[in-house]
């Protein structure tokens, strides 16, 4: 993964009385395009999020990244190691969920306001933010969804209706934060339905993308998920 560069600017969200939410918005060189909500992981928008945010400005998209944290602890960091994981861990285990997801869809809403956005957002969640990404599908209304290991979605397929855009679920075949059950359970509801597709990668465990984790990172299914995802964007989010 790149060396993350600076985002073009900020943008503040209001919410609802509640105050206001900072997305960094990473634009392409070529000035406009689709755009994506980045969903940050339980790590909050660190550097593997700023990467990711960069790497995806140089195919084309306009990127925002949401701090979901900014009614606990704004700015909020933490590092892949054993110190980071449990702070990371603490302050995810005190996140709102239903206000989590309202934050997504306004931060939809948001980057859909700006001038270089062509077409609605879409949304693309790791880790915490894959779960969010499926939340979110089902209560916006998103161009697409792209959620990486979301430990939340086989709990979630009851939101499964509600998902109208074209979808995209990552899961490692040896997560362990994601029972293999709970993965089967979303791929046998998914099935047939054509516009969700579900890529288990077998041998692969949690956070396999990050390569700022070095004990989760996989780079095999790295390789293959991002080509798969890439692949899928093409097809479904030109924002037309």
């Amino acid at each position: 993964m790149t060396d993350p560069v600076e985002p073009t600017t900020t943008l503040s969200v209001a919410r609802d009385g509640d105050g206001a939410m900072d997305m960094p918005v990473w634009l392409p060189d070529g000035g406009s395009g689709p755009a994506l909500v980045l969903v940050q992981e339980i790590f909050g928008v660190g550097e593997w999020i700023r990467a990711v945010a960069t790497e995806l400005a140089v195919e084309g998209y306009v990127v925002g990244a949401p701090d979901l944290y900014w009614r606990l602890e704004p700015g909020f960091v933490a590092s892949g190691d054993e110190e980071g994981m449990q702070a990371a861990f603490a302050l995810a285990g005190r996140l709102d969920l239903p206000a989590a997801v309202g934050d997504v869809v306004a931060a939809l809403d948001a980057l859909d306001g700006h001038e270089a956005v062509v077409g609605y957002p879409g949304v693309l969640g790791y880790c915490l933010g894959g779960t969010l990404a499926w939340m979110a599908a089902a209560a916006g209304n998103p161009a697409v969804c792209v959620s990486y290991y979301g430990s939340g979605v086989p709990d979630a397929l009851d939101e499964l209706e509600a998902v109208h855009c074209p979808t995209l679920l990552h899961f490692g075949g040896d997560d362990p934060y994601i029972a293999r059950e709970g993965v089967d359970r979303v791929a046998g509801a998914v099935e047939g339905q054509e516009r969700i597709e579900v890529h288990v990668h077998e041998g692969a465990g949690h956070a396999f993308e990050n390569d700022r984790a070095p004990q989760f990172h996989d780079p095999d299914a790295a390789t293959r998920s991002r080509r798969l995802t890439l692949d899928f964007l093409g097809r479904h989010h030109t924002g037309g």
